[in-house]
């Protein structure tokens, strides 16, 4: 998977792939059109395009992901917390909270994480 990135305009389409998979390339145009206002040649376009990102794979007519979309998403966290904070999941965390404030569910949910990293 050479290039595992994708635009706001790719992300939407690979949404409609992800809810819906294994769909058929007809019911994808079909999806496309409804959702996102597209053409049949629009969405073939970018298909192709994410097959040959390796995100999709697209066999006798039937669109499955190669890759889920936690997976995608988590790879592009760690890409932007690698490439941003050199790597330091802290700094990153430090960052993001100093424009926004944490609630007490999510302190207690990354509580919940940390305490569960360390067991393993």
């Amino acid at each position: 998977m050479a290039d595992l990135t994708m635009g706001a305009v790719e992300s939407k389409f690979a949404d409609i792939i992800w809810k819906n998979e294994p769909i058929s390339s007809a019911a994808l145009v079909k999806q496309s059109q409804e959702l996102l206002g597209w053409k049949k040649s629009t969405s073939f376009t970018v298909l192709r395009r994410l097959c040959d990102k390796g995100i999709f794979v697209n066999q006798k007519g039937t669109v499955t992901s190669v890759i889920s979309r936690e997976a995608f998403y988590a790879a592009q966290s760690e890409r932007f917390v690698k490439e941003t904070f050199d790597g330091s999941l802290p700094a990153f965390l430090a960052a993001f909270t100093s424009k926004k404030a944490l609630s007490p569910e999510e302190i207690e949910y990354l509580r919940r994480m940390v305490a569960e990293y360390e067991e393993e």
